[in-house]
């Protein structure tokens, strides 16, 4: 029988998801983000406004569900190795930015009359950016893999590390003892104990089980298998003295080394969707309009103060770490807000004293305004640091701290008639070997400085440097460049350089490549020669292939391909393959024909015997179309081959013809000595 409590929590859903809806579709008609959508259903229903969300607690269970899928969603995309691959953005940026904040937010706080430990609690909630926020925002824009990108996921996740010790050390500020007792060396023994835990699962435990699993074909098993996973790892941190979230983290780490990882993130993304909406609805619902509107002045110009605070700090590590100043201000401006991990916080803040109710209020607010904030500060970050760069004279702002690198390797040899290849990721070293391979000279710009400093070590003709400016452009000396090739991922950035290079040198021939089909006629009116979209060429790989599937000639496949790109992408989505008669299938143009394989024996009757003597093609109505021997394939065998054991003969005729030619090599008769088999 139905509890009144679980009749008032279901009541309480429902209302958080129609409200959810007539919000979510009033933001999305004025473009809003979505997580605004939420912080205002939480706000609307909660009870400091309409008062019609009664059980805020049972909300905010549901809420800490969502922050434990969401990093477990985000340690399966991960993984362990490309981690590693960004520990200098993770531990050093990470590690600068959070002691940045917190200083800077430390002094601040003494000026405006708070203590010692207070100024500093204040510091660990300010120094937290929002992971939900802005990896959403930065997989919308496409924008996940550029250099912002990238620097801002490494120092996202070292602040949802960071937030273990700041919990462990917010009742030692506050004058209580820890509740677990652990000391320093204790905890530490902890860290090392789930370290080498999650790296032995991720190796061996994790990847075994979920293969007994996946043979099962039960879909429930496996989902029940992720999810016990999660909590369980979850619940194991907890016991440690460590946070859930964390937990959640090394879950996702663990599952993302195995085969078995993508299929494991599809199947929680519709729970980590929903739960997350209650996170952000519970956040609205603590926020006390009254309170707002009161002091929406001082609130206002405190949420100032936090973004400029956030920014400088952010955009001050990226530039240590060596990235150009485009990079540092956008990076900045992605994390200023405040983070959802933040809210957490301050609850033990409050729980021991560090924050009075008032000053709760004023976190709460100055935080939801930043969250607010965020998606029109990262939308406006492109043209505020163009504004900036325009006004920047000094070389070592504009480029960074290592534009010592835009130095030519060899400065005896003057490039003339060369290719310029800016960015060094995929695209960009595919590029560099066909050139070096077809002994082209050539020149790399690349914005990252370790993939510089390494590849340089390596000999490779790479320089240090934003390719959006002129003076960088000219130090690889653009004006008697032959070919520009635009390899990064960073649709803004593509276009400026397009842009400056064409104005630099209007003979140029550019050539860009973009994700997306609607930005190639931007990029074109900018002056690109050649725009390649991935969405295009991945569609017409795929398309190449299902050709070759379906026996279609090599050069009708080249030729209908040359079609495509000549005609442009509209073509193969109407292309009708109907009108072509180009495509074979066996069973319509061969009907009653089969296409079946023999593998021969020691002792089979075919064992050491040539084609031509056993003539298959008149005896037996089969025609050997191609032999496999080992790894290599014979194709339209001669009469004087050899057929040997080991060698699988893959033959053409009608069913019935083959029918007995098996029975006459053994393969339906039980009682023959002769062993050839399917």
């Amino acid at each position: 029988m139905t509890s009144d409590m679980d009749l008032t929590l279901f009541t309480d859903i429902e209302i958080i998801f129609g409200l959810s809806i007539l919000i979510l579709l009033l933001f999305h008609r004025i473009r809003l983000s979505p997580v605004l959508g939420f912080l205002m259903t939480g706000i609307v229903a909660g009870p400091h406004m309409l008062g019609i969300i009664n059980e805020v607690e049972q909300v905010e269970i549901l809420a800490e569900i969502g922050i434990i899928l969401l990093l477990f969603t985000i340690g399966v995309e991960m993984s362990i190795k490309e981690l590693w691959d960004i520990k200098r953005c993770v531990l050093l940026g990470g590690g600068l930015q959070v002691l940045i904040t917190i200083v800077l937010v430390y002094y601040i706080s003494l000026y405006m009359g708070y203590s010692s430990s207070t100024a500093i609690f204040l510091g660990f909630l300010v120094s937290l950016s929002s992971t939900a926020i802005v990896l959403k925002l930065l997989q919308e824009k496409g924008e996940t893999y550029t250099p912002h990108g990238k620097i801002s996921l490494g120092i996202l996740i070292f602040q949802d590390i960071v937030i273990v010790p700041m919990i462990l050390l917010t009742p030692i500020m506050a004058g209580v003892p820890s509740e677990s007792g652990d000391s320093a060396a204790t905890f530490l023994l902890k860290g090392i104990g789930i370290m080498l835990f999650v790296i032995a699962s991720a190796r061996w435990i994790m990847p075994a089980l979920l293969f007994r699993i996946a043979r099962t074909r039960n879909r429930e098993l496996f989902l029940l298998t992720i999810i016990f996973t999660v909590f369980g790892t979850a619940w194991l941190t907890s016991m440690a003295g460590l946070s859930l979230a964390l937990g959640a983290f090394l879950a996702g780490l663990i599952i993302s080394e195995s085969e078995y990882s993508h299929q494991a993130i599809g199947n929680m993304m519709p729970f980590k969707d929903v739960f997350i909406s209650f996170f952000f609805v519970s956040i609205g619902m603590l926020l006390d309009v009254g309170f707002f509107l009161d002091n929406i002045a001082v609130l206002l110009a405190l949420a100032v103060v936090v973004i400029l605070v956030k920014s400088s700090a952010s955009g001050l590590v990226t530039f240590i770490l060596g990235y150009p100043l485009r990079t540092a201000i956008i990076t900045g401006l992605t994390l200023s807000q405040v983070g959802e991990f933040s809210f957490i916080l301050s609850s033990s803040g409050r729980e021991y004293g560090l924050l009075d109710d008032s000053l709760y209020q004023t976190f709460l607010a100055v935080s939801i305004v930043t969250m607010a904030a965020t998606p029109f500060v990262m939308t406006s970050s492109h043209d505020f640091s163009r504004s900036v760069l325009e006004r920047t004279k000094h070389p070592l702002l504009i480029n960074g701290l290592y534009s010592k690198n835009m130095e030519p390797i060899d400065e005896g040899e003057e490039l003339n008639d060369h290719l310029i290849i800016i960015g060094y990721g995929f695209n960009g070293k595919t590029v560099s070997n066909a050139a070096k391979t077809a002994d082209i000279p050539y020149v790399i710009i690349e914005t990252n400085p370790e993939t510089v400093r390494h590849e340089r070590e390596r000999g490779e003709r790479i320089y240090y440097g934003d390719a959006t400016h002129e003076v960088v452009l000219a130090s690889a000396n653009i004006m008697s460049a032959r070919i520009l090739v635009v390899g990064i991922s960073d649709f803004i950035a593509t276009r400026t350089i397009i842009d400056v290079a064409k104005r630099m040198n209007p003979e140029i021939y550019i050539i860009a490549r973009t994700r997306y089909m609607n930005e190639i006629a931007t990029l074109r009116k900018l002056g690109a020669d050649e725009v390649i979209p991935e969405e295009y060429e991945t569609s017409v790989e795929i398309f190449s292939r299902l050709l070759k599937k379906y026996l279609v000639p090599e050069e009708d496949i080249y030729a209908f391909t040359r079609e495509i790109r000549a005609n442009g992408y509209s073509m193969l989505r109407q292309h009708s393959m109907n009108s072509r008669n180009d495509v074979l299938n066996l069973k319509e143009s061969l009907p009653g024909v089969d296409v079946i394989s023999f593998r021969i024996k020691d002792d089979c009757i075919l064992h050491g015997q040539t084609l031509k003597n056993v003539d298959l093609r008149n005896i037996h109505g089969a025609t050997v179309l191609a032999i496999r021997r080992d790894d290599t394939i014979i194709e339209n065998p001669a009469g004087d081959t050899q057929l040997l054991s080991g060698d699988i003969l893959i033959v053409l005729g009608k069913p019935e013809k083959l029918s007995q030619l098996k029975k006459f090599m053994g393969g339906d008769n039980a009682e023959s000595s002769v062993d050839c088999t399917l």
